[in-house]
């Protein structure tokens, strides 16, 4: 009878704590945000943070807006429940990085001014190619807002000790799920439409230090609990996962081996390969972290931006690796999925019982725990606002101001559509999001990848780097590309047919992979070239110019 007492007072304190530290966050926040704000004058300095950000600065934020929802709690529950298949969403995030800085950077910040877009119509006719590239970043964007908005529920309902059958605030488990979806909703359309791009950017900054210290404090207190002995982690965890030493070896999720059915076999390990692509190809197309690039004053701020990310995330990455094990070895695949299936709750379940052992019973689990789950609720929202500005930017400075008003239109109103376009941003995926909740965050995420790799990347790289390249060209890519990657996962396995489906009661799947990136990243750049090459426009001196701008800076905003 003590126990479950001691256990109620231990849960009450956890919920009390966590509700604490997470208002004293938000009012943080808000508070950056309104000070931002205040900041915020014109158009330069809503898209770009009136381009006064350092290589350091950015380089934080960029890390703020990378390290989602699915690094933390994805990434971590997917290392938990398969081992060593796991760790490549975390090897593929980090190599990325590498084609980011060495093809888009630097060139994108030299030839841009606030959105992706203003890259591709420098040399193009402007509307077509605009419209589709805000077309491509709502999407992309969408994707992504889905994971963190999916993390967000699920980590609410462990933070406030609501497991199936039980309540709170007399909301069950799922509704307390919704409702958590609608408030994050709700702060991050104001983040976006008060602060602008400063607010976001500093809400990020704050967010990266907060992350990498949580996560280095569980790291070294898992490396503790083993006394720094890798061996007798890895072992641990290879025999609480149930799965014994095929936890630790590749096929467990990704290329697995199914006995006399080569077709099958076949089609796992091209769903391995298609993950990969989309995963490596996938960050340099994506719009949230192209327009970071704008927010620096010169090309070299840039390439030191990326570099300070490439540092900050390579060493994130690498601590996912003990938060996974640690979290199959002390809390167990059983206990994991009983909290949450796609085993997204994974990190802040170490946490309580780490806290529990090092800091002392219910309560020190509970300290630890909503120390973590604050922090997460933290990585949510800085993401969810660096995408939301990402697509509202585009439906306001691509589509507005350059499609319907063809560039006649002030800076004031245009900042006001952006404002308007977050809202209905926000609105869309808190729908989408409510039905999404079966899916792990980082596959989420992989999905957001391949969109971005097939439609976006194509369309970048030929306008850099093509002289022959042309408006006919830009459409075809970004749109085959799109069409194809939304498409294949619409009649994926990820949609309908299967229990963890996102409408697991419908079949309507006939493609077998999970993740689109093998057929459509290549069908989008196959889709560039024909277009470019049906077509009969061609501007080598818009080119040139481009040329000159993107490698010099020359003319650059």
């Amino acid at each position: 009878m003590n126990t479950v007492l001691a256990a109620e007072a231990g849960s009450t304190t956890a919920r009390n704590l966590t509700i604490a530290l997470f208002l004293v966050f938000v009012a943080a926040t808000l508070a950056i945000t309104i000070w931002a704000s205040r900041q915020t004058k014109t158009a330069t300095d809503f898209y770009a943070g009136g381009r006064s950000f350092s290589g350091f600065q950015n380089g934080m934020a960029i890390g703020g807006d990378y390290m989602s929802a699915a690094s933390f709690l994805g990434i971590a529950g997917l290392i938990a429940l398969y081992g060593y298949d796991g760790f490549l969403y975390s090897i593929g995030f980090l190599v990325a990085w590498l084609v980011a800085l060495l093809l888009v950077a630097e060139l994108l910040r030299n030839s841009g001014r606030y959105t992706m877009a203003d890259v591709l119509a420098f040399r193009m006719r402007q509307r077509p190619v605009r419209t589709a590239a805000a077309a491509s970043t709502i999407t992309v964007s969408i994707f992504y807002l889905l994971a963190q908005m999916v993390g967000a529920g699920a980590l609410v309902a462990l933070l406030l000790g609501i497991r199936p059958g039980t309540t709170f605030l007399g909301m069950d488990a799922d509704t307390a799920k919704v409702a958590t979806i609608i408030m994050v909703g709700a702060l991050m359309i104001i983040y976006v439409t008060v602060g602008g791009m400063k607010g976001t950017t500093y809400v990020q900054i704050v967010k990266a230090f907060l992350l990498m210290g949580g996560a280095l404090v569980m790291t070294l207190l898992v490396l503790a609990k083993y006394k720094f002995n890798l061996s007798s982690l890895l072992g641990d965890a290879a025999s609480s996962s149930g799965k014994g030493s095929a936890f630790l070896e590749p096929g467990l999720r990704y290329g697995v081996e199914v006995a006399g059915n080569a077709t099958q076999t076949f089609y796992n390990k091209m769903d391995l390969l298609s993950l990969g692509i989309a995963l490596v190809l996938g960050t340099a197309g994506l719009p949230h972290i192209l327009i970071r690039f704008y927010t620096v004053p010169t090309a070299k701020a840039a390439r030191k931006s990326v570099l300070w990310a490439i540092g900050i995330i390579g060493t994130f990455y690498l601590l996912t690796l003990a938060l996974g094990f640690g979290a199959a070895a002390l809390v167990g695949s059983k206990a994991i999925t009983a909290q949450d299936k796609a085993g997204n709750t994974a990190a802040p379940q170490l946490a309580e019982v780490l806290g529990a052992d090092f800091l002392g019973g219910d309560l020190g689990g509970a300290t630890l725990l909503a120390i973590i789950a604050a922090v997460a609720f933290a990585t949510i929202l800085a993401v969810v606002a660096g995408l939301t500005l990402a697509s509202s930017s585009s439906l306001a400075h691509d589509f507005y101001a350059n499609v319907i008003k063809n560039g006649q239109t002030s800076e004031r109103q245009e900042v006001r559509v952006a404002r308007i376009s977050a809202l209905v941003i926000g609105a869309v995926s808190i729908l989408l999001s409510i039905f999404a909740q079966n899916l792990n965050v980082a596959f989420l995420v992989a999905l957001a990848f391949a969109v971005a790799a097939s439609g976006n990347l194509p369309a970048i790289l030929y306008s850099l780097f093509w002289k022959r390249f042309n408006t006919s060209g830009a459409v075809w890519a970004i749109y085959g590309g799109l069409l194809s990657a939304v498409g294949l996962v619409f009649f994926s396995p990820v949609v309908s047919g299967l229990p963890t489906s996102m409408f697991p009661d419908h079949d309507w799947q006939w493609f077998p992979l999970s993740n689109p990136g093998i057929l459509s990243i290549p069908f989008g750049f196959l889709c560039g070239w024909l277009g470019t090459v049906l077509s009969k426009e061609s501007d080598e001196e818009k080119y040139a110019e481009l040329e000159v701008r993107a490698l010099t800076g020359a003319g650059a905003h």
